[in-house]
């Protein structure tokens, strides 16, 4: 019998290959829902009016900041089926007793602090961070009745490059709400 794994698409990474990214930077980052679902609420006029799912992850947003000691979250928008935001991640720094026990990630050897299961980094990092993210706002949706809802796997993420930059961004994070007539119907026409 053939193994299933061998029939799956080798997964391309979108990272840059040669970025740390525990680096002290300001980060944009999407975050999908799996086949862009529509389950965090819906777009009134030019307001987002988040149900309970929406409002699950914007507190898991808001949560960042205290779970890891080194980053602050900036503009954010939360859409029917995706999530735009800013993090701003300051000095580098490892694991410690605030953030250990992330999702996903166990030591291997009980005294070896930097022995993480899927992690070559013990530094925090922007994919532990959403890694985080993803599996703890998850959990709680699933928990409050919604049991199929998935993250599209993977995100997208672009490293802010300057004032310039940042100011396009917010901008865009801004305006999605006002672009949304535009944007659904894009989106169902993809399907």
């Amino acid at each position: 019998m053939k193994n299933e794994e061998t029939h799956l698409p080798k997964r391309k990474s979108v990272r840059l290959q040669s970025f740390d990214y525990s680096q002290a930077y300001w980060y944009y980052v999407t975050i999908c829902i799996k086949n862009l679902k529509w389950v965090f609420g819906d777009v009134s006029g030019e307001t987002m009016k988040l149900n309970k799912y929406g409002k699950i992850v914007e507190e898991n947003w808001k949560l960042l900041e205290n779970q890891f000691e080194n980053i602050k979250i900036d503009k954010f928008v939360i859409m029917p089926n995706h999530f735009h935001g800013i993090l701003i991640i300051g000095k580098p720094m490892p694991q410690n007793s605030k953030s250990s026990g992330l999702m996903n990630q166990a030591p291997t050897v009980i005294n070896k602090a930097s022995s993480w299961i899927m992690t070559k980094n013990e530094m925090i990092t922007l994919g532990k961070i959403i890694r985080f993210f993803k599996a703890r706002s998850a959990k709680q949706i699933h928990d409050s009745g919604s049991n199929d809802f998935e993250w599209q796997r993977n995100y997208f993420e672009h490293i802010i490059r300057g004032e310039k930059d940042l100011n396009n961004i917010c901008n865009y994070i801004r305006v999605n709400p006002l672009k949304w007539e535009f944007e659904k119907h894009k989106h169902l026409s993809n399907w």
